[in-house]
């Protein structure tokens, strides 16, 4: 028989980056695979992606992410509209945000922190960024 301390050691053996869901939201093709690209490279295997926040908002009602990732400046939808969109869905409202911004100025920031964002990252940014910009929200990966 195995004791419950074995069980919970097993099920840890999973580590966050093979249990962690990201959602990649750019509406640039290459700044998506760019980000995607990095997040494999770190060893994270369930990402998916979106091309507007129309389409995450889609992708979010079939199979909410744990964490998005998501570009400001995107057209129809910009990231901060986005995030709000997720905040107000009971479904999704406790989901990691992470705003990508070509400047981070500080009216966007400052409404993206008052919607609960938790994290925001400039670009341009390298893979180590990025990872310190995730770890900051998810913990070490």
């Amino acid at each position: 028989r195995i004791s419950q301390t074995e069980l919970n050691l097993q099920e840890s053996d999973m580590s966050l980056k093979d249990q962690i869901h990201i959602l990649v939201v750019d509406d640039m093709s290459t700044s998506r695979g760019l980000i995607v690209q990095a997040l494999e490279a770190m060893g994270i295997k369930n990402i998916h992606h979106a091309a507007s926040g129309a389409e995450a908002v889609e992708v979010m009602a079939r199979q909410p992410a744990h964490l998005v990732l998501s570009d400001y400046n995107m057209p129809g939808m910009d990231g901060i509209q986005l995030l709000k969109q997720i905040r107000t869905n009971a479904k999704t409202k406790g989901v990691g945000f992470i705003l990508i911004t070509g400047k981070a100025d500080k009216e966007i920031v400052d409404s993206g922190k008052a919607l609960g964002m938790n994290n925001f990252i400039k670009k341009p940014f390298g893979p180590q960024d990025l990872k310190s910009c995730l770890e900051a929200v998810v913990g070490r990966l």
